[in-house]
């Protein structure tokens, strides 16, 4: 591990919510990729990766990969954030968990998960969720999909206009996610988003592909 890596591990969890979050997805990071490309991106400089998978008949293998990527991201000096499973987050020792609107509720999540783990919250395009998230317990609040999605095209849409004048006043960090690509990234970052969620645009490419893209983002944010 670098000496920032390291030093970036050493600072409370809810202090690192910043840089580059990428999303394992059942398709694009299948078992037998999963933890060769998560470690391509992590190596490339991805801050947070969450665990994405939803198969609810695949417990055995969902803890696993949990683990496997615990190991991974603590090499790494990175976070590890899980999909709506506050008892899988418990079981790999993850760094917290990501509930949606139809998920576990923010303030169940955070009786379960206690106060030192993150609970981070979807809010589509809708600012005053994200305001009620925060009160709620979130520690980091989700905008989008700001753009088309491969991955989730029918999530509704938000309007980044309509969003940015909030930002600033959000006390807590903000992530956009859906259809961000390195083209359309900066603006984005400019408006005063913490993290930029990524899926397709890192694993849809090969490992060295994904070092190298990962590595773009993560310049986005410096001097930042």
């Amino acid at each position: 591990m670098s000496h920032a890596q390291n030093s970036r591990a050493t600072q409370p969890p809810n202090e690192r919510l910043r840089g580059l979050y990428v999303i394992t997805d059942p398709i694009l990071t299948p078992p037998d990729l999963l933890e060769k490309k998560v470690r391509a991106a992590l190596l490339g400089g991805a801050a947070i990766v969450q665990y994405r998978n939803k198969d609810a008949g695949a417990k055995a293998r969902r803890l696993q990969e949990a683990q496997s990527l615990r190991a991974l991201t603590d090499e790494y000096g990175a976070l590890l954030i899980i999909n709506d499973d506050t008892e899988l987050a418990l079981a790999c020792n993850a760094d917290g968990v990501h509930v949606g609107l139809e998920d576990t509720p923010i303030a169940l999540a955070r009786a379960q998960l206690g106060l030192q783990r993150i609970v981070g919250a979807t809010c589509h395009g809708d600012t005053q969720l994200a305001l009620r998230a925060i009160e709620e317990g979130a520690d980091y609040v989700a905008f989008g999909r700001f753009f088309g999605s491969n991955t989730k095209p029918d999530a509704p849409p938000a309007a980044l206009d309509a969003i940015r004048p909030a930002l600033s006043r959000l006390t807590r960090p903000a992530v956009a996610i859906g259809g961000i690509r390195l083209e359309n990234a900066q603006p984005l970052v400019n408006a005063g988003f913490a993290m930029l969620a990524v899926v397709g645009d890192v694993f849809s490419h090969d490992s060295a592909e994904i070092t190298l893209h990962c590595a773009a983002y993560a310049r986005l944010f410096q001097n930042k």
